[in-house]
């Protein structure tokens, strides 16, 4: 407990510190989100259920395709499974989700 506690603490501090470093890559990968939507554009109709299908696809895209980059490396090194995979899916999905809800927010 007390190391999580520790660890939060030292995340927190690198978040305030490296805020000015940090947005940047949160709002690229906001933008690749978008991008990845446009593109999907192109095969799924513009109807509700289109756009539906387009918005889901978009959202998991970039979490697994920078997942799979650690787990190519880790497969290409140690011949096994990367134990961690969907971990860093996960923890990209909520960075992901958080800026395009915040970016979302500031819009509207």
């Amino acid at each position: 407990m007390l190391k999580n506690i520790v660890v939060l603490i030292l995340l927190s501090l690198g978040v305030v510190f490296g805020l000015k470093h940090i947005q940047p890559v949160v709002l690229a990968l906001a933008n690749s989100r978008d991008w990845v939507s446009q593109l999907l554009l192109q095969v799924f109709s513009g109807g509700e259920i289109g756009s539906a299908i387009r918005n889901l696809l978009s959202l998991l895209a970039m979490p697994l395709i920078i997942g799979a980059i650690p787990a190519i490396v880790y497969w290409m090194s140690k011949h096994r499974m990367f134990p961690y995979f969907m971990h860093v899916v996960w923890v990209v999905w909520l960075v992901q989700t958080t800026a395009i809800v915040v970016l979302h927010h500031a819009v509207v």
